[in-house]
């Protein structure tokens, strides 16, 4: 084997060591690249290096990014889920399992307004967890519901994780939202579908809300309260989605109107200042900055692999896996799934994608139906221990009586479903792909 090919595996083998003893991502991708393609080819490899960067940061794409990161933190500013939730448990408490459908159901929304995980993870841990327990829900199933509501919003769009991919693949942002669509609200329908099940099955573990409780409110004021605190989030997610996926706005000014909006719908929520102003600005730039950091370095690392002809040597490996094109897609996503235990969704992406792309583009793959594989696939890393950052966000919340091991346990379930969601997604590729050809994307 060429030397340089050797440094191309030893470059690798340098990232996941350096993970492992808890170097941040950013400098283990900057040292690993510059290191072992100084090695090779000295400092000349690098001469291309401000140019990729400059390419990152001129993307008019990513400008959507810190947009959509200021729309959610600013709806998260306002706790829209609190007044949500209070609704949504009067109207689903008297079904068993209706208050996990109600997360589930108040995860879409923030997924769809917040796209942040941890936002949504947070607030739905400090609302719902300790009501939950009061109720005498399975704490296992009561952990798991909330981690997994709060990972919808790596699907539903507008997604970072399809704002990245499109960029990586070459596609359009518009494209990937319309395709990631029913996907996402198939894996929402599963999730309820699944707690509603074990409602019937284990009663005991989904109990309903008791009927004087359900009876301090009024339907007619239930039914206002539901119009008035529902209804803004929802026009400006129609609003914004809308406008991309009809064409009407480019992502980045779909944004930068969402954006607004969501300064719009905290005003009218009575709950704007400047101190909330100036915690949201603080909040995006110092979540932006982070993951345009990681992009920058993630270049260092992409040149010297490239360099160190490791797309050749990944090429040669898939020429051994047998299986063809099903074979080659299930390599990668078995890898994605498993890489997703130890680092996070940036790194996978900016790193084992662009691997696998010259191959998907050589067979001919549909990239738009492999990005909806990949970002269903890289949801299960948040769910996915000992890692998973659903995990932790919602530890650093829970009441001191709930376990780890509980918060552990209860996720398991909802992984499985979203590995029974990526096989549905596998098996029927018009899932993602029908609504881009219809609207002509």
């Amino acid at each position: 084997m060429p030397g340089t090919e050797i440094l191309a595996i030893l470059c690798i083998v340098s990232f996941f060591a350096l993970l492992a003893i808890g170097v941040p991502v950013a400098l283990t991708l900057a040292v690993s690249g510059l290191f072992f393609g100084y090695l090779g080819f000295g400092a000349g490899l690098f001469d291309l290096l401000p140019a990729r960067i400059y390419g990152v940061i001129a993307n008019y794409t990513l400008i959507a990014i810190p947009l959509f990161v200021f729309m959610g933190v600013m709806l998260e500013k306002s706790r829209i889920a609190d007044d949500l939730m209070d609704v949504i448990g009067h109207l689903a408490g008297s079904v068993r399992g209706g208050m996990g459908v109600g997360i589930i159901l108040v995860g879409v929304l923030m997924g769809a307004t917040t796209g942040i995980v941890g936002a949504t993870i947070v607030t739905l841990g400090l609302i719902t967890l300790p009501a939950l327990i009061r109720r005498g829900y399975h704490l296992p199933t009561a952990c798991g519901t909330i981690c997994a509501s709060g990972t919808l919003g790596q699907i539903i769009p507008p997604s970072t994780i399809l704002i990245l991919l499109a960029d990586i693949l070459g596609q359009s942002v518009g494209t990937l939202f319309a395709a990631a669509l029913f996907p996402g609200l198939v894996l929402a329908a599963i999730f309820c579908i699944y707690l509603l099940v074990l409602g019937m099955v284990r009663p005991e573990w989904v109990p309903t809300v008791t009927l004087a409780e359900r009876e301090t409110v009024s339907r007619g004021e239930l039914f206002r309260k539901a119009v008035r605190i529902g209804l803004p989030p929802m026009c400006l997610v129609l609003a914004v989605l809308g406008s991309i996926v009809g064409g009407i706005a480019a992502p980045t000014e779909a944004a930068s109107m969402g954006a607004l909006g969501s300064i719009l719908v905290v005003a009218l929520a009575g709950r704007f200042s400047w101190s909330v102003l100036r915690e949201t600005t603080l909040s995006t730039t110092r979540i932006t900055a982070g993951m345009m950091f990681i992009l920058i370095c993630a270049q260092v690392f992409a040149l010297a692999f490239r360099g160190l002809r490791g797309e050749q040597l990944v090429e040669d490996l898939f020429n051994v896996v047998p299986g063809g094109v099903d074979g080659v897609l299930i390599f990668m996503l078995v890898l994605i799934f498993v890489l997703g235990f130890f680092i996070e969704w940036i790194e996978i992406s900016y790193i084992v994608v662009p691997l696998f792309l010259p191959l998907l583009l050589k067979l001919n793959v549909d990239l738009v139906w492999v990005a909806s594989l990949i970002a269903v696939n890289l949801q299960t890393s948040f769910l996915t221990p000992p890692f998973g950052w659903a995990l932790f966000y919602l530890r650093s919340v829970a009441p001191p009586e709930v376990p780890t091991s509980a918060i552990y346990k209860g996720v398991v379930p909802f992984i499985g479903l979203q590995l029974i969601t990526l096989v549905i997604l596998y098996l029927n590729p018009g899932l993602a792909t029908w609504l881009p050809r219809a609207i002509g994307w």
